[in-house]
């Protein structure tokens, strides 16, 4: 078939990669010049296959009251008259139950499982390098209190047979030994080993030369305008090159949308309620100038909900969440969040060299993403993955392109499509 993808970010790249492989016509559009240049250019870093966990949780609404009092918060609230925030907003607080937590976290490591096979499998393939390590995940807890509330997480990785190992102070600098320089300011931490670290813009950039060597076709500097549906059936994309007055009608017998945050307004004019919203993310690129002192792989700072994490010569020191609509403007309070936390537990870099950033994370209210085809014949969707786009999307690639071409997926899907919302 001839297929048409949305956005050149890694979950468009990763899906035009598995459906140039099913032998389909694929052509990418994407308003930037090159793969990569939004969400997906300088996030954590984090392959997260077991620390991987919905935001909607018990216990989070009483924790975000208290996070918008703190000077350096993980969440950072603007509100403002829109409807989508407002609505996004209460689904989510919906979701904060222990039956919905669990239900979400399960279509989660499902996913995320699949995926980390699918990379695996992907690597060996391709032979594509990305400062990749496989040195697994390192969730920080400061407090017995946080430690203590790792039970439920321990709980639902035991139950999906993901191996995990809960550490005491030794056992985290034995994972982390930089760590030893801070030793009383941690009490332990939970390991997932089977979590991987990596580069996702060199990532997206080595696959997307690699579809392009299978024959898909990336059309940068297009604007996307609308969906171009007939009779309930979609039968192409109207796009715009960059300067350019003038519309052209790309035709094609399947669309695929992973435009992240962006996506439910190009499906709003066709009825499609989506409810992915934007919820930014910033990060520091931080040269490393003492590797003793380094991370070797993530450690997840779960006081402020900010990942430290290795790529080849850089750390990479992302995280916070900040509801603020489609802003792309960088505060300098979040970059002394991030600084904080590095040089908490990891003394003696120099962030005065870092480059600070900020993406727009698609997040659903219940944290899984949405994959599967909708009520319009021909239109798939792949996006809504929040902070685990990186982590989920070879799975999603997998699924997506298994779905398009008439196959049954390896795993479940059903759950994850548009449809669940109503």
């Amino acid at each position: 078939m001839k297929v048409i993808v949305l956005g050149a970010g890694i979950l468009g790249v990763t899906s035009a990669y598995q459906l140039a492989k099913s032998g389909h016509e694929v052509t990418v559009v994407d308003r930037q010049p090159g793969p990569a240049l939004e969400t997906s250019f300088a996030n954590a870093g984090e392959v997260s296959f077991g620390y991987c966990s919905p935001w909607a949780a018990p216990g989070i609404p009483m924790k975000a009251m208290k996070w918008l009092f703190m000077k350096h918060a993980p969440l950072i609230l603007r509100p403002k008259l829109d409807l989508a925030m407002l609505s996004w907003m209460a689904r989510m607080l919906s979701n904060c139950t222990s039956e919905r937590y669990a239900l979400n976290k399960s279509r989660m490591l499902r996913l995320a499982d699949y995926s980390r096979i699918a990379l695996a499998e992907l690597r060996t393939e391709t032979g594509i390098a990305y400062d990749e390590r496989m040195q697994g995940t390192l969730q920080l807890f400061r407090t017995q209190q946080q430690l203590d509330a790792s039970a439920k997480d321990v709980k639902a990785l035991a139950a999906d047979g993901i191996p995990y190992e809960v550490l005491d102070r030794d056992g985290c600098i034995r994972v982390e030994p930089a760590l030893r320089h801070v030793r009383d300011k941690i009490v332990g931490g939970l390991l997932t080993p089977k979590d991987e670290t990596g580069d996702c813009f060199k990532f997206t950039n080595a696959l997307a030369a690699k579809a392009e060597a299978l024959g898909v076709r990336f059309a940068y500097g297009t604007t996307i305008k609308a969906l171009d549906v007939e009779a309930g059936r979609v039968r192409g994309v109207i796009t715009a090159r960059d300067g350019d007055r003038e519309r052209e009608r790309m035709s094609a017998d399947a669309v695929v949308v992973a435009l992240g945050s962006y996506s439910p307004l190009l499906l709003k004019p066709f009825g499609i309620s989506l409810p992915v919203y934007p919820v930014k993310g910033y990060s520091l690129t931080i040269p490393i100038t003492d590797a003793a002192r380094a991370p070797e792989s993530t450690v997840m700072d779960e006081t402020y909900k900010i990942a430290i994490t290795r790529l080849g010569d850089r750390i990479r020191v992302g995280g916070m969440a900040e509801i603020s609509g489609y802003t792309n403007d960088l505060g300098l309070a979040r970059r002394s969040t991030l600084e904080h936390s590095v040089t908490d537990l990891f003394p003696g870099g120099d962030v005065s060299k870092a480059s600070f950033w900020c993406g727009l994370r698609p997040m659903t209210p219940d944290g899984t993403p949405v994959i599967g085809p909708t009520r319009i014949i021909g239109l798939f969707l792949n996006t809504g993955h929040g902070t685990l786009g990186w982590t989920m999307s070879t799975g999603s690639a997998r699924l997506i392109g298994d779905l398009v071409s008439g196959r049954t997926p390896e795993i479940d899907a059903k759950d994850l499509a548009v449809s669940r919302y109503g």
